[in-house]
């Protein structure tokens, strides 16, 4: 199991989000802090930034998080937000 670590970026756009994707970002992030590579979150490498891993919510929000460096088991929450936008 992994501790799940939120940047003040992401908490920043997280409030801006409605409560029914941000009831969806509570379930995807309790799927990643137990598998990273759940199948529901269709976890990928993110191409524009190394070391950054790219989850879907859904088909239209995603979460860019990294693996925190020299701790073990504790993902940093980078961004999230609407596809288009990340």
């Amino acid at each position: 199991m992994f501790k799940i670590e939120p940047s003040k970026k992401f908490l920043k756009q997280l409030k801006k989000l409605p409560a029914i994707d941000r009831k969806q970002i509570k379930n995807a992030l309790w799927n990643l802090s137990e598998n990273p590579r759940h199948p529901s979150l269709r976890t990928k490498k993110y191409q524009s930034m190394d070391g950054v891993f790219e989850s879907s919510v859904n088909m239209d929000i995603r979460i860019l998080w990294e693996y925190k460096l020299d701790t073990e088991n504790v993902i940093l929450l980078l961004l999230v937000g609407h596809h288009d936008l990340l």
